[in-house]
């Protein structure tokens, strides 16, 4: 299955390992609702290649227990630990009117709430522990930088016009503007 640039890869899960002994496979789910995953049935690898077809599965703490048709052994299962699994974007459901799913954001205008001036466009999504994070690369390209995909410093997502309005915070260092010192008289 061939990767569409129209219909990405939408990341849903990865293997975390092997479960008991008859080769089913524990599944960590990136989803709202980990149950969703066996909606899906085949399960992608990056490439598009199928990586796994589920035939069952039941829900655990953080994720799934599904028996697939591919692995037969704890061993095979085992082998799998660390697998990324991928759906094709237009899998998922349509989201509600003013909602989105992350991926959607990837290629948006970044635009200065006040200014309008051109800050960039969005690469990826990331999240390093403490919330999303919108990967930037700048308009004239160079090193990428990263905005809190929060309220405060992304306060508007326009789909419809393919932007993303941002406010964002000062820099660790960065000066906020004249002081008063910097008017002082001349000794």
């Amino acid at each position: 299955m061939p990767i569409s640039p129209d219909d990405p890869l939408i990341l849903v899960g990865r293997v975390a390992g092997g479960f008991g002994v008859r080769g089913e496979v524990r599944i960590s789910t990136y989803t709202e609702e980990p149950m969703a995953l066996k909606g899906f049935k085949r399960l992608l690898r990056q490439d598009g290649g199928v990586a796994l077809s589920l035939a069952s599965a039941r829900p655990v703490k953080d994720g799934l227990i599904c028996r697939c048709a591919e692995i037969t052994t704890k061993e095979a299962a085992d082998a799998l630990r660390g697998l990324k699994l991928f759906v094709p974007r237009s899998a998922l459901p349509e989201p509600d009117e003013d909602e989105f799913y992350l991926t959607d954001l990837i290629g948006l205008a970044v635009r200065h709430i006040a200014t309008g001036e051109d800050l960039g466009k969005i690469k990826s999504v990331q999240d390093f522990g403490a919330g999303d994070l919108l990967e930037i690369i700048p308009p004239l390209g160079g090193q990428t930088w990263y905005l809190p995909f929060t309220r405060a410093a992304a306060p508007e997502v326009k789909l419809a016009e393919r932007v993303v309005l941002a406010d964002p915070p000062n820099l660790v260092g960065e000066p906020e503007g004249p002081s008063e010192e910097d008017f002082g008289e001349e000794d």
